[in-house]
Parts: C-alpha cells; structure tokens; sequence
C-alpha cells in the first residue's frame, strides 16, 4: 500500500510541475500573436499598420510623430476624443503618461509589445508608445494595442523628456 501511495505521490508532482512549466512558457496572449509583422528592416516599427485605419499626427513639440489606430474598440474611443492632448514622458522604451479610462476588451489584452506600438495599458491606465525592447518585453502585462507609429523608431527614440502631445487625425490625402 506505501508503495503505490508513494507512486501516486510522485505522480501528482510529475504532473503538478508540468503543468507549473506549461504556465511559466506563457500560456497567456502577447504581442505578436495574430499580428501581422515585418522583419525586413529594424529600424522601423514591427507591426504593420493596419490597412484602412486612422491615421493620426502625434505633435511632440516641433517632431511630428505619424501613426495608424486600428478598429479595437479602445482605439476608437481615443478617436472619438481626437484632437485631444495627452501628457507623456520618455522612459527607458517608450513615451507615457496616465490617461483617462477608456474601454477595452479583454480577449484585446496581451503581454509585451512590438517595436512602435501605440498602446493603452489597462491597469494603469496609460496611454503608450513603445519603441524598443519588443524582445524582453512579454514580462508587461495588461497592454492593448490600439496602433501603431508609421515613421523610423529613431524619429521618436532621439526624443528626451516630457511633452503634451497633440493628438490629432492627418489631413485627408484627397
């Protein structure tokens, strides 16, 4: 009887630290899952922006930084609001700043993010754009990416400090 108790006991922690390894892999949504991405040339944003999408002018200062908004549902409650000012500062990978609540789906939520992201994360909330360490960036959480910039990562990288940036859609290309 000890015998098979012991069998049935290493069984369970068997089983207990596949399963423990199985969720440690990351058996949560990220970044790139389902996004269609470009390769080719590292100094530009990862994702492709989504066709058809908003374009938007982000004005930090006398930089002009372009993106496109995708049709989550966050990004057009950002759009319903545009123009619309928002504070951000740089930090080590991105530009931030707390922002309003907006709203989101969950099935929208992942961790990390790709190069030239332009996201809002749902704990905080923040309003983000993402520039580098897409590669060690899985460890974040609650991110819903509502676009993404469409200029050189360097464009808004070489940028320092704090900046109310107006938010606003491009000119018609009519």
């Amino acid at each position: 009887m000890k015998r098979i108790f012991n069998i049935l006991l290493v069984s369970l922690l068997v089983l207990s630290l596949a399963l423990t390894g199985a969720m440690a892999e990351g058996e949560h949504r990220v970044a790139k899952d389902g996004a269609q991405m470009q390769t080719d040339d590292p100094s530009m944003p990862t994702r492709v922006p989504m066709e058809g999408g908003t374009k938007i002018l982000m004005h930090f200062g006398d930089t002009v930084i372009p993106g496109v908004l995708n049709d989550s549902e966050t990004a057009r409650a950002l759009i319903a609001k545009l123009p619309y000012t928002q504070h951000v500062s740089r930090y080590s990978h991105d530009f931030c700043g707390v922002t309003e609540d907006l709203p989101y789906s969950e099935d929208e939520e992942h961790y990390g993010w790709l190069n030239g992201d332009i996201d809002y994360a749902t704990d905080a909330p923040y309003f983000t754009i993402l520039f580098e360490d897409q590669d060690s960036s899985e460890q974040y959480g609650y991110q819903v990416n509502i676009g993404v910039i469409t200029c050189p990562l360097q464009d808004i990288a070489a940028l320092e400090g704090s900046y109310d940036v107006l938010i606003e859609l491009a000119p018609s290309e009519e």
